[in-house]
């Protein structure tokens, strides 16, 4: 007998669903001490252009994977987003933001 696939439906220990948005590319919502927070995950074969992560000061080359961070509420625009190395993202808490001059 054919298997029926239920779209919709997940088995318990399987991905949660805000992990989606890794794997398809769409924002996920983020909270922590900073605030609310839209993260999209970039893939290496979609990061073409060259960034500065603001958790390290390092560039963040074509083809390395990566996150774009911006504030979930309304006041966030396209201005507001950034492009974080994933390991400084996650260590925010640790490290805050700076910009070696």
């Amino acid at each position: 007998m054919p298997r029926r696939n239920r779209p919709g439906r997940r088995q318990a220990g399987g991905p949660a669903e805000r992990d989606l948005g890794a794997a398809t590319g769409w924002a996920r919502a983020e909270s922590g001490a900073d605030g609310d927070w839209l993260v999209r995950s970039v893939p290496g074969s979609q990061a073409t252009k060259f960034y500065r992560c603001p958790g390290c000061d390092h560039e963040i080359r074509p083809g390395t994977p990566h996150v774009v961070v911006w504030p979930a509420d309304e006041t966030g625009s396209v201005a507001d987003r950034r492009h974080w190395h994933r390991a400084c993202w996650e260590a925010r808490a640790r490290r805050r933001p700076h910009r070696r001059w």
